[in-house]
């Protein structure tokens, strides 16, 4: 009322189908029509089902809300406001102070996110991602500060920094098999990778080398069907080796221009080295955007700290 804006209810627009994902073709139709030429308010976090009943989104509602109201209207920018100045380029509980990362791209995001760093739910990434409209992630206490830009794409005045963030999450087991021939024998990672399927288990992470095989998978999930797992491999492969460790943590390092550095690779794991870290795995995406490592639960925040004040500061 003070602005003069107009209050329009979630429920008005905001549709889902009956398996609760978003009905964007019907909410985006509705919010155009009621948003036409006036300024609006829309509370966040719900909306309306097929049979009329109200459903309440998931962790992050009202950041969904948000960006897909931004896609709806096709803005120039979706500002999210939150409580800290933009996304930091790692977790200030291993970190003292760490910077914020002053701008990213939505591939650098969905790795940090995934690689355990706390940032915006995906589903706020996916609708303004589609119109290519640039997030904004800013601080209601620190108004000035220019947050975090989130783009797809961005032309870069090389600022000297190789690395965007660092993240990282704990309690995986790798479970290695090692056969002679192995990668001549047509299909034996097909077979492997259905094992786990029927079990119910994500493979995270799979390095290979010629003779052998390694599954990253988190240890909660993979705990109560290990011995399954491990005695269908057994009895379906024949393995020369067959081996489980665990207490094992992943900490990637993530950036766009990590792949147009030579020698980038050789320098995390000198700086690793150097520190007495134990490198157990590692894992590089074709497209280069991240370097991944497996390291002993115990050098999980020692190892953030290192590549922090190797490449950070």
């Amino acid at each position: 009322d003070y602005l003069g804006f107009t209050f329009v209810d979630a429920a008005q627009w905001l549709f889902f189908h009956y398996d609760g994902t978003i009905d964007q073709e019907k909410s985006y139709a509705a919010l155009r029509a009621l948003a036409r030429d006036k300024c609006v308010v829309i509370p966040g976090f719900y909306g309306l089902m097929p049979d009329g009943k109200l459903r309440t989104l998931t962790r992050g509602g009202s950041d969904i809300t948000g960006a897909l109201a931004a896609a709806a209207l096709d803005a120039d920018v979706y500002e999210n406001w939150t409580d800290v100045s933009g996304i930091l380029m790692a977790d200030p509980r291993i970190v003292d102070h760490p910077r914020s990362i002053e701008r990213a791209t939505y591939s650098e995001l969905r790795q940090l996110s995934y690689s355990g760093a706390q940032v915006l739910h995906e589903m706020t990434i996916f609708p303004v991602r589609e119109k290519n409209i640039p997030l904004n992630i800013r601080n209601t206490n620190d108004p000035d500060h220019p947050g975090t830009l989130i783009m797809e794409s961005f032309d870069d005045v090389d600022d000297g920094r190789l690395i965007t963030g660092i993240a990282g999450k704990k309690n995986y087991s790798i479970i290695t098999i090692a056969k002679s021939g192995m990668s001549s024998s047509v299909g034996t990672f097909r077979h492997v990778f259905e094992v786990f399927e029927r079990h119910g288990v994500s493979i995270e992470y799979a390095p290979s080398g010629i003779d052998c095989l390694s599954l990253v998978v988190s240890s909660e999930k993979v705990a109560p069907c290990l011995y399954s797992i491990l005695g269908e491999l057994e009895k379906q492969l024949h393995p020369d080796n067959l081996h489980v460790t665990e207490n094992i943590s992943i900490v990637a390092a993530v950036g766009r221009k990590m792949a147009f550095r030579p020698g980038t690779s050789g320098r995390i794991f000198a700086a690793l080295g150097e520190h007495g870290i134990n490198i157990r795995m590692i894992s590089q995406g074709p497209d280069e955007l991240n370097i991944i490592v497996g390291v002993d639960t115990k050098d999980f925040a020692p190892a953030i700290q290192v590549l922090y004040n190797s490449f950070v500061k």
